[in-house]
């Protein structure tokens, strides 16, 4: 009995030292304020910035820093507004603090933002996907700051798809706000992997190239070693975690299911389905009123975070995905078969790709598009990914921080 006790004590040990808390970058304060005293601050932020429960900006002005500017981007600072959307500038609360919105018709802060900031901090969570627009603000933040010789603090965060690389590798020629460099949907890496990867591979603007200096990013440095980009690492990651988002990322992915399944539907942005957005499960989802009446229905309305969804008020039938077992479904690979099943059903195949030909700028090609009206199978595609998807795995280790899953 004592053996089996003894057992059992040291099983539920191993697993809860294997479920250590993962800590984020933007916790481990006892690293980055020190970085900060005395100086002006400037933070691209939105509502996944968090200090445990308390907002970065509330506690770095607690603690005395001294926080300039506050910039945004696309939904805005409280992750309400519609994809898409414009967001007007705005104060902080009764701070006076104000807030610039970097998403639209601009989307680098100018000198004149910038000219009375000391350093910037950089602190969002992304999902890990291509086309999650944060990754394309990052890069823009990042060129003004080089740009401007401003100092750049990136508080790192868990990638929640970091566990996988998959997807087509962008061609350049379909370079856009959804795709600026040539990786894969999914990139397996952290915002600031991320941030370490375009900076090394010199995929910035020209600018910025000349201007950056490379310091090794680890969040040990002591608050009196000078930096021109550094990277407060997260504790107790790696890329075999299942990190669980605190906070919604965006409007439009409620929950870890659409977190999940967002790198293999969001392909539907550009067909003629809906993805749900307008109801409670969007991206876990795909319908079209024209898809057999027989399957599962639903009805997108006008709601916070999509006021004009696709298919407003229109029945659409389709799929339910949102208590599908995405391990098992999805696993660690992107998935095709929903968006191929699609196109099967739809009786007009000319009309199923919209003809903003938006489907491609989401591909990064004009491939994929051919390739599904061409009846080709998910195996058959996965293998035209390469050989650019493995070289895009090999200059990948060169900037991770973390452990890989491989």
């Amino acid at each position: 009995m004592k053996i089996k006790f003894l057992l059992f004590f040291l099983f539920i040990s191993a697993t809860a030292f294997s479920q250590k808390k993962i800590i984020p970058g933007a916790e481990r304060t006892d690293v980055y304020i020190p970085m900060l005293k005395g100086k002006t601050v400037g933070v691209f932020v939105n509502q996944t910035s968090l200090v445990g429960n308390t907002h970065l900006v509330d506690t770095l002005l607690k603690r005395g820093v001294q926080v300039k500017k506050i910039f945004s981007p696309e939904h805005g600072m409280s992750g309400t507004a519609d994809a898409g959307e414009k967001v007007n500038n705005l104060m902080y609360g009764q701070t006076g603090i104000p807030i610039v919105s970097l998403y639209g018709s601009k989307r680098k802060p100018t000198a004149e933002d910038l000219k009375n900031v000391d350093i910037l901090i950089f602190d969002i969570q992304d999902v890990g996907v291509r086309f999650y627009t944060y990754i394309s603000s990052l890069q823009e933040f990042m060129e003004a700051a080089f740009e401007n010789a401003k100092p750049l603090l990136i508080l790192d965060r868990p990638d929640p798809n970091g566990y996988y690389v998959d997807g087509p590798v962008l061609d350049m020629k379909f370079r856009s706000f959804v795709g600026m460099q040539p990786v894969p949907v999914v990139y397996g890496m952290t915002i600031g992997e991320y941030a370490r990867l375009i900076a090394g591979e010199k995929w910035l603007s020209e600018k910025a190239n000349e201007r950056y200096h490379f310091y090794e990013t680890v969040a040990e440095n002591s608050a009196d070693t000078p930096f021109h980009f550094l990277v407060i690492k997260c504790q107790n990651y790696d890329h075999n975690s299942r990190y669980i988002l605190p906070v919604k990322p965006s409007p439009n992915l409620p929950n870890m299911q659409s977190v999940y399944l967002y790198p293999s539907v969001c392909f539907f942005e550009g067909t003629v389905a809906s993805l749900g957005r307008g109801t409670d499960k969007a991206f876990q989802q795909f319908g079209n009123p024209l898809f057999p009446d027989s399957l599962y229905s639903f009805t997108p309305q006008s709601t916070e975070g999509a006021k004009d969804p696709p298919l407003l008020n229109q029945k659409c039938y389709g799929y339910d995905l949102s208590k599908i077992d995405v391990k098992k479904e999805v696993g660690n690979h992107l998935q095709l078969k929903w968006v191929i099943k699609a196109y099967k059903l739809y009786p007009d195949k000319e009309k199923f790709f919209l003809a903003t030909k938006y489907f491609n700028t989401l591909a990064g090609n004009d491939i994929l598009m051919q390739q599904i009206k061409d009846g080709k199978s998910e195996t058959e595609i996965r293998k035209s990914w390469e050989p650019a998807l493995s070289e895009f795995k090999k200059v990948r280790r060169k900037y991770l921080l973390y452990k890989d899953f491989e």
